[in-house]
């Protein structure tokens, strides 16, 4: 009796710890649940609080402007294009297109001989953005903040401080870089007409911020959708907040996404989970160690790692073809090539994988975490897209660097997973899928109100 007792007390404490235990003292494993949920106990890993019901007028506003392309200095882009609620709010590409390019998704492609440069990052999704806690945006994190605290981004000064939350200031972000929404100088609009914004830099936020205002506010199709987010608001006063908060308030509304199967099982269904699903979660929160980085309830602790993702792609900035990611914000070496911890929610939907889409597989993605060194001495840059093959930078002095820098956390305990292992955690994260998320159609509006087309 004793001696059964310690049996399972050794059994238990490896669970809870990630320690390894023999195959036969897992057999002794009888209640899975039981040990699942000590484990999620001791992790911290609790029920998402959704965040609270969005003014049904403003995100109506929202939903307009997200697939709105006045917004866009040519007239020719819209939030969609990147953020498509039909390819998991981001865009299937391995670095997004914009301002040069038509189509959309996967198929989206240079447009004949107009000027045109890749955007020098994948897309990151926008699945539970709104949720509290969520205060910083970008792979980088150069843009974060709260009401309390007060609100940062690539604008510094001329940054807006009356936003209720983070993803409403990210919102007004990305209609600044030519190369994204704004426009390069020369290109006309889509009707052949001089684009105001196009004589403007990518550091003219104050002056690019009322030019896109003034897009909406001057927009009959717009004045009933402004007047009933905004009662009593007069259009002079009308600014790149009010456009913001309606941003923010459609992707809170439409985007929170927290009914997968492991949502349900957090809320207390056994059954929410299937078997497989339970012993990867056992494995995500213990040997695979993923819950070092991916913790919480939304499966990240908003932090910033390197990973030693291959470095793949234009690069970013001063140090092209290298990104080296929160390093060329703090200016500190040391955070060379970190960025930030994706969330892991309705993560099988946001293919390709990484800051530049390295992987454009979830399951090579998981295998790189597990032995990082490997999979980048062994990477094949043939499944980015056909214009970044070849631009792998495998030089001995990236290698080295990605190598000697790269978080501790990324350690498996005792032996490597073996592949009915690694099945099992990919079922785990097919359970952070909520199937709300699948078919999202009904969010695209009929129409436009400024005319302008829905699709390229």
């Amino acid at each position: 009796m004793m001696f059964s007792k310690l049996k399972k007390s050794t059994l238990f404490f490896a669970l809870i710890t990630g320690a390894s235990v023999s195959g036969a003292a897992q057999a002794n494993v009888y209640n899975v649940d039981y040990y699942l949920r000590a484990k999620l106990q001791h992790h911290q890993v609790f029920p998402v609080n959704p965040p609270a019901t969005q003014p049904a007028a403003l995100v109506e506003l929202g939903r307009n402007l997200f697939f709105e392309k006045e917004i866009s200095g040519r007239r020719n882009m819209s939030c969609s294009t990147c953020h498509s609620p039909v390819l998991g709010s981001a865009d299937a590409q391995s670095q997004s297109r914009g301002q040069g390019a038509i189509g959309l998704g996967p198929s989206r492609r240079k447009n004949g001989d107009e000027f045109f440069q890749f955007l020098p990052r994948n897309t990151l999704s926008l699945w539970n953005r709104g949720v509290a806690g969520w205060d910083t945006m970008f792979w980088d994190g150069r843009l974060g903040g709260t009401p309390a605290t007060g609100f940062f981004s690539p604008a510094g000064a001329d940054t807006p401080q009356n936003f209720s939350n983070a993803l409403a200031a990210f919102s007004i972000i990305p209609v600044t870089p030519d190369e994204e929404m704004r426009g390069f100088p020369g290109q006309l609009d889509v009707f052949g007409q001089p684009n105001e914004m196009a004589g403007l830099t990518n550091d003219d936020f104050a002056q690019i911020w009322p030019l896109v205002t003034a897009r909406v506010v001057n927009n009959d199709g717009y004045n009933d959708l402004l007047a009933a987010a905004f009662p009593g608001v007069k259009d002079e006063d009308i600014d790149i907040t009010h456009i913001a908060e309606a941003l923010g308030a459609f992707m809170t509304d439409e985007f929170t996404a927290l009914n997968s199967p492991f949502d349900r099982y957090l809320a207390g269904d056994n059954n929410a989970l299937s078997v497989n699903a339970k012993k990867g979660a056992l494995l995500f929160y213990g040997r695979a160690n993923c819950a070092s980085c991916h913790s919480g309830g939304l499966q990240t602790d908003f932090d910033f790692h390197n990973i030693a993702a291959p470095q793949v792609g234009t690069g970013r900035g001063e140090a092209a073809p290298l990104d080296l990611g929160r390093g060329a914000i703090t200016n500190n070496p040391e955070d060379n090539f970190k960025f930030r911890t994706p969330s892991l929610r309705n993560i099988e939907l946001e293919a390709p994988y990484f800051h530049n889409g390295a992987f454009a597989k979830l399951e090579d993605a998981v295998r790189h975490h597990l032995d990082p060194k490997a999979s980048l001495a062994s990477y094949d840059d043939s499944q980015v897209e056909p214009e970044h093959v070849g631009t792998f930078q495998d030089d001995l002095s990236t290698i080295f660097s990605l190598w000697s820098t790269v978080s501790p956390r990324l350690t498996v305990t005792g032996e490597p997973l073996n592949d009915d292992e690694i099945d099992n955690l990919m079922a785990f994260l097919s359970a952070l899928t909520d199937p709300s998320s699948l078919n999202m159609l009904d969010s695209v509006p009929d129409k436009l109100p400024s005319g302008l087309t829905l699709a390229d």
